[in-house]
């Protein structure tokens, strides 16, 4: 069977537009069409993207779902995701490649490259250097590495020049949408690896994408500049793009007022983004909520090997309210690893555990007890999240303490499986994808408290059929399924907000795309500034 460039079904994607938010501000009209030349600062929180601290390797970049704007600006990528500027059709479509085909329903994956791609230091973008990165990132300690991917003895295959072959041991239908926020989308020089050597290669990176770096000073100050041999004419727009880490929201803010840059991705905090919305010299666009925040617990170590306790935090968590007090009761509280911006969601699971002090105190009074550490992110947002989940459990009897990590210590405290519970997002546009149900609660991923064989079965199938509304029934059976083990209360799918300066424009900027992790997807070949 022979399947050509699978989507997901267009009612299913039509229905995201309602639910995508607006973009407002200075940047709302575009001014004429896209002047080329300029420069952009972009500011990235250092709790998340902007933090690189193993550098900008695909192979070796322990955080490169973070980075996804830096890299996709280096590298490119093989495949990306685009919607129109009201927020509809939204899809995954080949960038790098031409086309991809499915085989063997959906057991073979056939990639075609573009001819004629080169990497900025001359070499060809083909098939052997796109195989030749498929198979060093499969063992990459990085979160975006694939681990999803089960290959067959074949593995992968070189069909001709521009033809690489994947070969699964099981249908794999989402392959192609998992691929933007996977570090396989990102294809690095094999020659300028060996000639560069990992150590340099992770500082000074050569990829084919819009931008070449110039300087790299790790989880600070990233400089580029334009691409003069990119393979699609007259992009870049930018002559020079520099990301920056900032502290956080507010200083972001101020520092986007005071003129030091020009966009910031990722604005969560309501009162910062409410400011910027009636601020005339900026343009705020809302992004669709794809990941909601999720309490994930480990099963494997007390208190949570006991399904009663696990049931004592579903009754003592009170999420409308946190929504009401934190986000102004403007984002829905999720029942399921899915928000409304992405596929899949329900609003409602049934037999989902909703918020009862009087039983969560019974439960810890039960159970002579509940003490549990519970950790999260360290940024703004999360760690306000923790402190009103700390309250809500310390009202039904239990003791709490609360620990906020930097990304890469976080990544740390998963590995070490000591950890108790977590305070996290769970899931992607699709749920195939990114921080999606399998990297939240399958038996294989590092970042998963349980091991179930059903929820991995149930993951398994959903990923791997081809039809659209038989992965959506299977996810809605997962929903329910963790639901009745009470494996994880889901919390607040919020929208992170884009925020830029007048005269910006450009596709996730100043136009909305489903985030793929947390953050949206920035094109930023195509992202001009007016003069």
């Amino acid at each position: 069977m022979r399947l050509r460039r699978l989507v997901p079904p267009v009612a299913m994607i039509l229905g995201l537009a309602a639910c995508s938010g607006t973009t407002t501000g200075a940047g709302q009209e575009a001014s004429g069409p896209p002047q080329p030349g300029g420069e952009l600062t972009v500011l990235e929180g250092q709790s998340f993207a902007g933090g690189w601290p193993s550098g900008l390797d695909p192979a070796t970049n322990t955080t490169g779902g973070a980075n996804i704007s830096q890299m996709s600006s280096i590298y490119g990528g093989l495949f990306t995701l685009t919607a129109n500027p009201d927020g509809s059709d939204v899809k995954v479509v080949p960038n790098q490649a031409e086309s991809y085909e499915f085989l063997d329903d959906g057991k073979t994956v056939k990639i075609t490259i573009r001819d004629g791609i080169r990497f900025t230091d001359g070499t060809p973008l083909d098939a052997a250097a796109v195989a030749f990165n498929f198979k060093r990132d499969l063992t990459s300690t990085c979160t975006c590495a694939p681990t999803s991917w089960k290959l067959a003895p074949e593995g992968i295959t070189v069909e001709d020049p521009r033809t690489v072959v994947l070969h699964f041991t099981r249908p794999y239908a989402a392959v192609v949408n998992a691929f933007p926020i996977s570090n396989v989308n990102w294809i690095a020089s094999p020659t300028a690896l060996e000639k560069l050597g990992p150590e340099q290669f992770k500082l000074t990176p050569v990829g084919a994408g819009p931008f070449k770096v110039v300087s790299d000073q790790l989880s600070s100050e990233l400089v580029l500049e334009r691409n003069p041999d990119y393979f699609k004419p007259g992009l870049p727009y930018l002559d020079k793009l520099t990301f920056k880490s900032i502290g956080g929201d507010q200083p972001a803010y101020q520092a986007l007022l005071a003129g030091q840059a020009q966009a910031y991705e990722g604005l969560s905090t309501v009162a910062l983004i409410d400011q910027a919305k009636n601020n005339p010299k900026l343009s705020v666009t809302l992004q669709p909520p794809t990941s909601p925040y999720a309490i994930t617990l480990n099963t494997k170590i007390a208190p949570f090997d006991n399904q009663l306790a696990r049931e004592a935090i579903y009754y003592a968590t009170d999420f409308d309210a946190i929504s009401k007090g934190l986000f102004k009761g403007e984002y829905p509280v999720s029942q399921m690893f899915t928000g409304s911006g992405g596929l899949f969601h329900h609003p409602a699971v049934p037999g989902y555990r909703t918020f009862d002090l009087e039983k969560a105190k019974q439960i810890v009074q039960q159970l002579g007890g509940i003490t549990v550490e519970l950790g999260t992110q360290a940024n703004n947002l999360a760690t306000q999240v923790t402190t009103a989940l700390q309250t809500q459990w310390q009202a039904a009897g239990m003791t709490v303490h609360l620990n906020n990590y930097q990304l890469s210590t976080l990544v740390q405290q998963y590995n070490s499986r000591q950890w108790q519970a977590m305070l996290t997002t769970a899931g992607a546009w699709d749920p195939a994808a990114g921080t999606g149900v399998g990297f939240r609660f399958s038996s294989t991923s590092p970042f998963s408290g349980i091991s179930d064989p059903h929820v991995d079965d149930l993951i398994n199938r959903a990923g791997g059929t081809l039809d659209a509304q038989q992965r959506d029934s299977l996810y809605f059976e997962a929903a329910q399924y963790l639901a009745e083990k009470a494996y994880a209360p889901f919390g607040v799918a919020f929208a992170n907000a884009s925020v830029v300066a007048g005269g910006v424009h450009g596709p996730g900027l100043t136009t909305r795309i489903p985030p793929l992790v947390v953050i949206t997807s920035v094109q930023w070949d195509e992202v001009w500034r007016a003069h």
